[in-house]
């Protein structure tokens, strides 16, 4: 364990190039004052097979590259780090109960690298030493024994050496909910955890929405739903890792956040706007992505996730080009009232949850009006069509069922001065009340 009285100065990156199922040392990641700086290894920069970690942020070069553009480390590094969740394990391992109050920022952003687990999204990792590679955390625990781990974490709980280097395995996954790695034979999940803070089944409403989702015609990742400790708990199918006869390879991810250069801090700028002129400009079958890029908007608006940050939005990079991910993290969120915002900017400095928002920025997506309707029609039919039968297979109470379909699926507050073939639509939705 890093003590956090002698925080790290540097760490070594290094990176799974694509169809590799081994990784290599790319360069160096240093502090610099409040800063951390990057540069390229000179034996990576001699590979053949060499790509950039990211570009335009890291291009390949010799010599040090001082993050931009108001940025204390280059984007595309920063997605590897663990976020809330797994900042709280790793906090956890060292001050137990004080964790609970304690600020993240007592330890440095090199610790969380160097202390979160090997096996973190994307195709990246921090080590060390730049000659032996030596993986974090690998040992394993069942579903139930994970749950009551995070439990534990959340109350501030030290865990046992074995619960806590299986929990620690997936501190490098992304978000603020209690998660965990689980490895199978020829795939590998995340399985998320409800918290002691829940006020309605939010494992279950992930997976409601997920599922709903897949049936509109979204590109989502495969979910499952299993209990675990009396609990249920929502497994997510990784899509950065593929199993191959010598192994698993790793596909190389940057964040929405990454894609628009901005970081935490920043993230209150994001914009659908600007995501969507990024794809028109640098990915890999544009038109295509816009219209998934935009499905994927309206969709949220349609099932109430607000959580919509420029985190849950990512891309593959190969090197050479971009390509959206699978859609994850689609999570319908609790209303205090009916009207809510969207965490990423629709329409100019518009970001409220209404279909009308959405219908004024479809030029963005290189999309008209009917064809922008025709998306939301086809998504409002499908959630229709299949709500009760995910349901059924979700196990969901009848109170559960009528809290998703009267305060989060198609809200009467998102088809305010819609047009009227949209506002019927939800209407018929949700005079299905318990099915009737």
């Amino acid at each position: 364990m890093i003590s956090d009285a002698m925080p790290p100065s540097q760490a070594y990156v290094w990176i799974w190039l694509p169809d590799a199922t081994e990784p290599v040392v790319a360069g160096l990641l240093s502090s610099q004052g409040p800063d951390y700086v990057f540069n390229y290894g000179r034996s990576y920069l001699a590979r053949e097979d060499r790509i950039p970690i990211y570009l335009p942020e890291l291009p390949l070069r010799q010599g040090v590259q001082v993050p931009t553009g108001g940025l204390r480390m280059a984007s595309c590094l920063r997605d590897a780090a663990p976020d809330a969740w797994g900042r709280r394990v790793i906090l956890n391992r060292h001050y137990g109960l004080r964790s609970r109050e304690m600020d993240p920022a007592a330890l440095s952003d090199l610790s969380y690298l160097l202390e979160s687990g090997s096996n973190r999204i994307g195709a990246l990792d921090f080590q060390t030493s730049a000659t032996e590679y030596v993986p974090r955390f690998r040992a394993g625990a069942t579903l139930a024994e994970l749950q009551d781990a995070a439990a534990q974490v959340e109350e501030g709980i030290p865990l046992s050496t074995e619960l806590e280097q299986a929990l620690m395995h997936g501190t490098s996954l992304g978000g603020a909910r209690p998660k965990a790695m689980i490895e199978g034979v020829q795939e590998q999940w995340i399985a998320k955890f409800p918290s002691r803070t829940d006020h309605y089944n939010i494992v279950k409403g992930e997976y409601l929405a997920m599922r709903l989702a897949a049936a509109a015609g979204l590109d989502v990742a495969q979910v499952n739903l299993q209990r675990a400790a009396g609990k249920d708990a929502l497994l997510v199918r990784r899509f950065d890792r593929v199993m191959t006869e010598h192994g698993y390879t790793r596909k190389a991810i940057v964040s929405g956040l990454t894609l628009l250069g901005l970081d935490e801090l920043m993230a209150r700028y994001a914009s659908y706007e600007d995501l969507a002129e990024k794809i028109r400009h640098d990915f890999a079958q544009p038109q295509q992505t816009l219209r998934e890029l935009y499905a994927r908007m309206t969709f949220n608006v349609l099932c109430g996730n607000t959580d919509d940050h420029a985190r849950n939005h990512a891309a593959f990079w190969d090197g050479q080009s971009l390509k959206l991910t699978p859609a994850f993290d689609i999570c319908p969120q609790a209303r205090t009232g009916n009207e809510a915002s969207q965490a990423m900017l629709i329409h100019d400095n518009q970001r409220s949850s209404r279909l009308l928002t959405c219908l004024h920025s479809a030029s963005n997506f290189l999309l008209d009006q009917d064809q922008a309707m025709h998306i939301m029609r086809e998504q409002i039919g499908a959630i229709d069509q299949h709500f009760d039968a995910v349901c059924d297979q979700g196990e969901l109470s009848p109170v559960e069922r009528n809290l998703f379909r009267l305060r989060t699926f198609l809200n009467p507050s998102i088809f305010d001065q819609a047009p009227e073939p949209l506002r019927e639509l939800g209407t018929r939705f949700r005079e299905k009340e318990n099915g009737a």
